[in-house]
């Protein structure tokens, strides 16, 4: 317990009023309603599970609460976080032998060391909720970490030495804490080995359907200039350096083609394991992917190593976001694997209106894509929201008005 501060007992406090609140302001619902006569149709239907500005995972009765509910509403697929901020939401031997810590210290704490991720897909299970481990933090962490003051040489960097980036995940903005980050070098083989080998837990321990990558699954583009890296890249360029303008087109393209090879093993590890897993990848628009990270999707779809994109399109301007759904590469990736659209049901700083959901929703399902999936859980129908809960709940009822199968 010494090692949890003031700030986190007040905000796992504040969480828990939250969620109280959340979980009692609205009667249970369940399935009776005259969906039973309806046919069953295929569509992605998912949510993010996230632990931060969320208590979903930390409270006692958060986890039971949102598998009922999202069940009950004919969602069929959860993204629940097992990898943020340096430190892993499952019981990890992996993690335990490498930062010390098998799971997030408050996570053990509030559950009392109960394997949390096993929990969840026990729970959803029954409920027929499809459960896809979201590794979010990719290769970022932040710079206290124990994994980045324990291994200072798995970490890459910019020029002149600068070691982190000013990363604000969406639903981090207004949790009143630093947003440096430190990134772990993707090119490193001892991180490659150390990131594969979660992937490898999750997939070869639990009765997982697959596993989800995200936009953090790359380097910054300004970074690439540590010892390691510029050593390869003089192996491989008859002595040269690096260039000193991280845009280069060839230092681009060689450090995101060595990420794309590290894709390969990811793929082919998942599937010497678990065949029919799927490799769920969540990025951002292929152009701000491949320039800004060296997240080169288009790619990976085109040498068959990614199974599902769920593209984030995170838009308040309806116009934005149909110019989104209309990009080259989302249009290639249509032809080879099912694409769906993450949409921002809110922050606790942007909360969006039911209506704004409503018609992203329809601008999706009229361009045939395969589904949808929202970020995130608290922002659904909870107290974060514009609209009363019960509001919010009857216009998903609407939405999902029959059960769906993912396709």
């Amino acid at each position: 317990m010494n090692r949890l501060n003031k700030r986190s007992f007040f905000y796992l406090l504040c969480w828990g009023f939250v969620i109280a609140y959340t979980v009692f302001s609205f009667p249970l619902l369940t399935g009776s309603q005259s969906e039973k006569s309806l046919p069953i149709t295929t569509e992605l239907r998912g949510v993010w599970l996230t632990n931060v500005a969320s208590g979903v995972l930390f409270l006692p009765w958060g986890i039971d609460r949102a598998v009922t509910q999202l069940a009950a509403l004919n969602f069929n697929t959860i993204y629940p976080v097992v990898w943020n901020r340096g430190h892993t939401f499952y019981k990890s031997k992996l993690a335990k032998s490498v930062t010390g810590s098998d799971a997030d210290t408050l996570l053990n704490i509030m559950h009392g060391g109960q394997d949390v991720l096993a929990k969840i897909i026990q729970l959803a299970r029954p409920q027929n909720l499809s459960v896809i481990p979201w590794f979010e933090y990719g290769f970022m962490t932040p710079p206290h970490s124990q994994l980045a003051k324990g291994y200072p040489d798995w970490l890459t960097m910019g020029k002149e030495g600068i070691k982190s980036t000013n990363e604000v995940p969406l639903e981090e903005i207004n949790d009143n804490s630093g947003h440096q980050q430190a990134w772990l070098n993707a090119l490193h083989p001892e991180v490659q080995q150390f990131m594969l080998g979660l992937i490898q837990e999750v997939v070869s321990i639990y009765h997982v359907d697959g596993i989800q990558l995200d936009d953090h699954f790359g380097m910054p583009v300004e970074f690439g200039y540590d010892a390691f890296t510029v050593d390869l890249y003089r192996q491989e360029h008859q002595g040269k350096s690096p260039p000193s303008d991280p845009f280069n087109p060839e230092w681009m393209s060689w450090r995101a083609n060595k990420i794309t090879d590290f894709m390969v093993k990811v793929h082919q590890s998942v599937k010497a394991i678990k065949p029919n897993a799927v490799i769920s990848l969540s990025p951002n628009s292929q152009g701000f992917a491949y320039k800004y990270y060296l997240q080169d999707w288009e790619t990976w779809v085109r040498r068959g190593l990614v199974d599902e994109l769920i593209l984030q399109v995170y838009r308040n301007n309806q116009k934005s976001f149909i110019t989104e759904l209309e990009q080259p590469a989302v249009k290639f990736a249509r032809t080879r694997i099912p694409v769906s659209i993450g949409i921002l049901t809110g922050t606790s700083t942007s909360p969006m209106k039911i209506s704004q959901i409503q018609a992203q929703v329809k601008t999706v399902r009229d361009r045939n894509f395969t589904g949808i999936s929202f970020f995130y859980w608290e922002s659904l129908w909870g107290s974060i929201t514009p609209e009363p809960p019960q509001q919010r709940l009857q216009v998903f009822q609407k939405l999902f008005v029959a059960k769906a199968v993912r396709p």
